[in-house]
Formats: structure tokens, C-alpha cells, sequence
């Protein structure tokens, strides 16, 4: 079993095995080492030595594995530092697509050219105002021709120079939204976050810029900006909103969480108009999850894959029609057993536009190990 931390506070990759594994699990302040002891004992027929178990819990925390002091102070530290630097630098470069500008370039034109893609034939929407966006937030090297479908909606639309990036916070968030003001780094270029709106939004909701460090390690924005830079960057310059969310279908149940949502995306709207101008609103974020990669007891089928398609197609239909409840009422129905991660964002972006058409374009799935666990992922556009 690998441990790593998907906030990037730990760098640290820890590998245990399952009995160290099992004994972590109780790692959860409701259980005393004492009582860990005599679960491993019942479950494992041998007695957990205290000298192991004090080595175990020194290497968590020196690995900043584990929440306490050492853990906040490091996270104050790199907190600090995110905020005291000019920008968000490119974390995914390198990794996810190309470090070097001319190949990142070269990448992105294959992604429209690919047979996967959307080659350049014009757009049955060509000239109309577009509102809003899905896109998938999966390595581009896979997914990179379902991002191009969405991004040649808006190359052959009437483009606004405003764009409102809501992604998907995998690692969770302490406010339910995380919205920075810093500009973002790509191997093409710095993307200037909108210090207008954004100042406005932090004056009328300073809590919601609490969590802007979780920004440092998440793909969801980063990945959206080469296709914004070359399909608007390139004709005019262009300014982005950078928010992050993380709720789900369920917690929009409890009272807390949806005055919580509603007081956000109620604020941002108001910004917005008053700002005057026209803004897209995009949407990044994956659908389904399946597989013991993310909790399945066994490998996905091509059956059970065929299946959640059915389901994803099903379950957008309420997207298409820019029915917010009716999608989070979808999800709640099936105990969002197919772990929609994406739902957040594609939640909020049809609660902040106004739009008269929305059209799922392509659908596809990325494969993420060997015992073929399956993210599914789509693009849409909203006119």
C-alpha cells in the first residue's frame, strides 16, 4: 500500500505494508494505541509491539503523514510562501503535458487533429455567444482530444475576454470553495488573474481566499489554460477567475453546506453583473470512478463500464438542460455510488449562467492502473 498526500503539504510517497496499513486506519483520535493493540491482535493473531507502533507514528509525522503541530507549521510555512509569490508556478508541466512551449503547442494542435478530435470543420454554434464550458481535468496525454471538443466551441464563438474556472478540489477544502487572485505560469505564458473581480469578491467574501494554498497541487485549473491560450490568447489578451470547489450532491442536504454554497455562488454572481461584461464559465471535473482504485471490490467489466455510461448520459441530461437541483437530485437518487468528482463545478457553473441551449459533445473514459480502473469524462458547450 502507497500513501501519498494529494495536498502537496508532504512530498513523501510511504510504502506499507497491509498490516501497517490496517493499523493506520485507526489512526483517528477515536482510538488509543491500547485499543489499536487489541484490534491488530483479533485481526492479525499476534501482539502489535509498542516499539513498532512508536516507530510507525514517528515516520507519519516526520512525513508530515499525520495532523499536529509539525503538520500546521509546515502548512503555515507553505502557505506563506504561496502567498508571497508572484504567481502559481506550472506544477503539471512535464508531467500531465509538455514543459517546453513549441511541443505544448504542437501537442495541443494534435489534440484537435487527432481521429478522437474535432479536427477544425466549423461549429454548428460558429458566431453565438457562448456561456459555459465542461471539460475533463484527466492527463491531457489521454484525455487531451476530449478537452479539444470543448475548446473548439469556443474558438469558433463570439469569445469574451473573462473566463470563471471552477474546478474540482480532489483533496478536499475547508470552505466548501477556494478562490486565489494569483496569475498562473504555463510553458506558454503567465495568465493574469482578473484583480478587478477578484478584489471585489475578496472584499464581499474574504472567507472563500482562506484555502487558496490548495491551489499549489491541483491540476483542475492548470490543465484548461494551454487551450485558453492558444484558442484566445492568441487573438486577444484574456483575463480568468481561479476557484476551486469540492461538495457534494449529498452534503447540499445539510443546512450548513448549502447556505454555504448558495452565499458564494450568490456573491460571485452579483460581482460579475456588476462588473458588466460578458464571462464563460468553465467547468472542470471528472464523472464516474470505478474500480478497487476508488473503493469497487473488483475490476470494472466492459458491461458495468457500458453500464455507467448509460448512466453518465442519463445523469447529464439534467446539465443539458441547465437544471442544477435536477442533476444534484440524480446523483443523491443512486447514493452517488459511480463517485461523481465533478460535480461541484458543473453544479455551480449552471447556477451562474444564463444560457439557452447546453449539448454534451464527446464522452470518454481514461484508464488509471493495471486492474483497469476507469475515470469517465465529457465535454460540453452552452450557448
Amino acid at each position: 500500500m502507497v500513501l501519498w498526500d494529494p495536498t502537496g503539504l508532504s512530498k513523501e510517497k510511504l510504502v506499507l505494508p497491509l498490516n501497517y496499513f490496517f493499523i493506520i486506519q485507526h489512526f483517528d483520535g477515536e482510538h488509543s494505541l491500547a485499543e489499536i493493540g487489541a484490534l491488530y491482535l483479533k485481526r492479525f493473531g499476534e501482539f502489535l509491539v509498542p516499539a513498532k507502533i512508536d516507530q510507525l507514528v514517528s515516520d507519519l509525522n516526520e512525513k508530515l503523514f499525520l495532523e499536529g503541530q509539525r503538520a500546521e507549521d509546515a502548512r503555515r510555512l507553505a502557505r506563506d510562501a504561496y502567498r508571497q509569490s508572484p504567481l502559481r508556478r506550472a506544477s503539471f508541466a512535464g508531467r500531465g503535458y509538455e514543459a517546453d512551449g513549441a511541443k505544448l503547442k504542437k501537442q495541443i494542435d494534435g489534440f484537435f487533429t487527432s481521429k478522437e478530435g474535432p479536427d477544425f470543420k466549423p461549429s454548428e454554434h460558429a458566431g453565438k455567444k457562448i456561456k459555459g464550458l465542461v471539460a475533463p481535468t484527466y492527463d491531457l496525454k489521454q484525455a487531451g482530444p476530449i478537452y479539444a471538443w470543448a475548446y473548439k466551441e469556443l474558438q469558433d464563438a463570439e469569445q469574451p475576454d473573462l473566463f470563471v474556472i471552477i474546478g474540482t478540489a480532489s483533496a478536499g477544502l475547508d470552505y466548501v470553495f477556494a478562490v486565489t487572485d494569483k496569475d498562473f505560469e504555463t510553458p506558454l505564458g503567465v495568465v493574469s488573474a482578473d484583480q478587478p473581480i477578484l478584489s471585489q469578491l475578496k472584499a464581499k467574501l474574504p472567507t472563500f481566499f482562506e484555502d487558496d494554498l490548495s491551489h499549489q497541487a491541483e491540476q483542475a485549473v492548470e490543465f484548461q489554460l494551454p487551450f485558453l491560450q492558444e484558442v484566445v490568447g492568441s487573438k486577444k489578451p484574456f483575463t480568468i477567475v481561479p476557484i476551486l470547489s469540492s461538495f457534494s450532491a449529498a452534503s447540499l442536504g445539510d443546512p450548513t453546506v448549502r447556505q454555504t454554497v448558495d452565499q458564494f455562488l450568490t456573491g460571485l454572481r452579483e460581482v460579475l453583473a456588476q462588473s458588466g461584461r460578458a464571462y464563460c464559465v468553465i467547468a472542470a471535473g471528472e464523472l464516474a470512478h470505478l474500480g478497487m482504485r476508488y473503493g469497487d471490490k473488483a475490476p470494472p467489466t466492459d458491461f458495468s463500464f457500458h453500464r455507467c455510461m448509460q448512466f453518465d448520459l442519463e445523469m447529464l441530461k439534467p446539465v443539458e438542460e441547465r437544471q442544477p437541483e435536477e442533476f444534484a437530485d440524480y446523483i443523491r437518487k443512486e447514493q452517488d455510488q459511480r463517485r461523481i468528482s465533478g460535480f461541484s463545478p458543473i453544479y455551480s457553473l449552471l447556477r451562474l449562467i444564463e444560457a439557452e441551449s447546453g449539448q454534451v459533445l464527446r464522452y470518454d473514459r481514461g484508464i488509471t492502473d493495471q486492474f483497469n480502473s476507469t475515470v469517465t469524462y465529457a465535454s460540453m458547450a452552452f450557448f
